[in-house]
């Protein structure tokens, strides 16, 4: 028995060493240069591309099972510039022959030296990558198609190794160039070199990539893994940098479980500060972004912990860096259809008047052409009616139009529809503001309330910042509500709806001087000649309550108290007619010491009546009301009226000082 194990161990030991020295053997005697035609018909049948094989076929068996290709050409379809759509100077591959039996793949060498393809998109028809045979739609059903092979008991199967090493796996010297004919745009990659070492299945794969990208530098360099002998399950480490254009420096540092079944990530990211301005010049295309400060958007960093999974992200520990502004945030997102979104972010300071557009530069009288628009197309208000959110800011100081906002807090939620904007508070022109806003989108046309209060707010800058008009003084409180259906302006003012009141104490209207008038009025008594006066008119209060209704401001009770006058003022603006309809009634209640007059001209009254449109307001004294006053005596009223000419000046100046005033409550159309 022992001498027939002997014999068979002997036996087996000679076919092994005949089956090694056949495998050394056979290339040395077979002539493998004559498979080159069929290799290059089966490439050639497979692409529906010529291919061809310039070079030898370099073959090894044992120890390696190896072979060398070169000068490998597969080329473009007729009517492209390139004759070939890619080719590769040298290809070698070589694996290890033994440890296959035990399913253990040992690669020595896998090599791609100096790869170029070329990717050609006409002005018109196809690109040279397109409709390629190996690229033909399959005719089977969807529901037919073989699913991925499972072990019994329904898991998927992993790879078919026990083990995977690989030696040196590079390609160097590559490039790429991509023409798009139809945009007259062309971009080149070169000298492209990718380097994989320590390459298994058990242990990190370290990357490096390095290239010039439009003769831009772009590297990588980092480690993914291990893979494992599941690809695609478990835990995938990620430990990458990115650098390109000598600006931009990106890490990303983390892991990913199970992506090829249920993604979930988890990965830190840092963006190191970086200029986009400088990016773009470095690109060589201009900053799109224009902007009234010509350094703004020099200087952007991020850093964020970033969660996820196909149903949910989340960010945590965000730091955005914007030129001098710091901004902390965290944010999660899920239910993606709806989408659930909840934020809060908190910013130290902003002046955001550096990132507007700069101030036109049209040519005066150059009117650019006009086409009339057409009718605006009805907004869809589906995806905030599917809205869930829940979010708050804090910025310590925000400038917007010169005016710098302080402590400013808001919190806005949504949900089915409803939109609530509650509280929004800050501090702006050594007052406080506060604001309410709700917005009701379940319907076809949003509905929407607005509160408003303000109290101790310096008007004069508030007002400046907000409507770009120089009309009032002193310290304003408010306290508004309002309301209104639709989202175009003529719907608004249609619909518009509330009322509240405006109160200025210890301030002055400017643009027109009551007391000058009255002033113009007392010299017609007296005889006497008006001063030049600056034109404003001083208050101690100036009340002004109002209420809107059917689309019309009325206001019964408006009031203005000075020291010399009280001012009364009645009336209504119909906003979609666009008409006013006011009486304005001063009363001087003192003496115009000073200029002469120690006579009491309490009770004294010019009535002014303001008709006409929003852009033509039309002015003029009530004289029949005028005529109904108590006055000294006969003489002094026909000094007072004059003659025609006197009478016309009287209304013009009239009209000059309303309409000037007027026009500044009025916003730039």
């Amino acid at each position: 028995m022992n001498k027939v194990l002997k014999w068979l161990a002997i036996l087996m030991a000679a076919l092994v060493v005949i089956v090694i020295a056949a495998v050394m053997l056979i290339p040395q005697f077979v002539d493998v240069q004559k498979y080159k035609p069929r290799i290059e018909q089966a490439v050639s049948e497979q692409t529906g591309r010529e291919f061809s094989l310039g070079g030898d076929i370099d073959l090894s068996l044992f120890p390696w099972v190896g072979v060398t290709l070169s000068d490998l050409h597969l080329g473009n379809p007729k009517g492209f510039s390139q004759k070939d759509m890619v080719f590769v100077k040298r290809f070698e591959v070589r694996v290890k022959v033994m440890p296959l039996l035990s399913k253990q793949v040992e690669v020595k060498t896998f090599l791609l030296e100096e790869p170029v393809i070329y990717l050609e998109k006409p002005k018109t028809g196809k690109a040279n990558w397109e409709d390629m045979a190996g690229q033909k739609k399959s005719t089977q059903p969807a529901d037919q198609k073989a699913a991925p092979a499972k072990e019994p008991g329904g898991k998927s199967q992993g790879l078919p190794i026990e083990s995977l090493v690989v030696g040196n796996f590079a390609i160097t010297k590559g490039k790429v160039t991509y023409v798009d004919r139809s945009q007259n745009v062309t971009h080149e990659i070169k000298d492209l070199e990718l380097a994989l070492s320590d390459v298994n299945l058990d242990s990190p794969v370290k990357i490096l990539f390095k290239a010039l990208v439009d003769e831009k530098p772009v590297s990588l360099d980092g480690k993914i893994g291990p893979i494992g002998k599941e690809p695609g399950k478990g835990q995938l480490n990620v430990d990458i940098s990115l650098k390109a254009l000598d600006i931009i420096s990106l890490a990303v540092n983390g892991s990913v479980n199970d992506p090829a079944v249920n993604p979930e990530f988890d990965l830190a990211l840092t963006l190191d500060a970086f200029s986009p301005r400088k990016m773009m010049a470095a690109l060589g295309q201009p900053f799109p972004v224009k902007t009234t400060d010509p350094n703004a958007l020099d200087k952007v960093s991020l850093a964020a912990q970033i969660k996820g999974s196909p149903s949910a992200v989340s960010v945590n520990g965000g730091k955005l860096v914007l030129d001098d502004s710091n901004m902390d945030f965290d944010m999660t997102a899920k239910a993606f259809s709806k989408p659930d979104i909840a934020f809060k972010l908190s910013l130290d300071q902003m002046d955001l008047d550096r990132y507007m557009p700069p101030p036109s530069e049209k040519k005066p009288g150059v009117k650019p052409s006009e086409k009339k628009p057409g009718p605006p197309s009805k907004p869809d208000y589906e995806p905030l009616r599917k809205l869930v959110l829940n979010g708050q800011i804090n910025a310590g100081q925000v400038t917007a139009k010169g005016l710098a906002a302080k402590d400013i807090l808001l919190k806005i939620t949504a949900k089915n529809g409803m939109i609530h904007m509650d509280p929004f508070s800050l501090k702006v022109a050594e007052g406080t503001l506060s604001k309410t806003a709700i917005l009701d989108v379940r319907k076809k046309d949003p509905k929407a309330h607005v509160t408003l209060k303000l109290d101790g707010v310096q008007a004069a800058p508030f007002v400046q910042a907000l409507a770009k008009k120089d009309i009032i003084e002193g310290t304003m409180a408010s306290d508004l509500k309002l309301g209104f259906t639709g989202d175009t302006p003529a719907m608004i003012k249609k619909t518009l709806k509330g009322g509240g009141h405006l109160v200025f104490n210890d301030g002055a209207v400017v643009g027109v001087d009551l007391t000058n008038l009255m002033s113009n009025v007392k010299s017609k008594l007296t005889g006497q000649q008006a001063g030049d006066k600056r034109p404003r008119t001083d208050f101690a209060e100036f009340r002004v309550p109002f209420n809107i209704k059917d689309a019309i401001v009325s206001t019964k009770d408006t009031a203005l108290v000075s020291p010399l006058l009280r001012v009364a003022a009645k009336g209504t603006a119909h906003l979609t007619q666009n008409t006013l309809d006011f009486r304005i009634t001063p009363r001087v209640v003192g003496t115009l010491k000073g200029q002469g007059d120690t006579k009491d001209r309490t009770g004294l009254m010019v009535p002014v009546l303001v008709t006409g449109t929003f852009a033509e307001p039309k002015f003029k004294p009530d004289m029949k009301a005028m005529m109904t006053q108590e006055l000294p005596d006969a003489q002094q009223l026909k000094q007072v009226l004059g003659d025609k000419d006197t009478q016309k000046q009287a209304i013009e100046s009239v009209k000059k000082d309303a309409n000037s005033l007027l026009q500044g409550l009025i916003p730039s159309q």
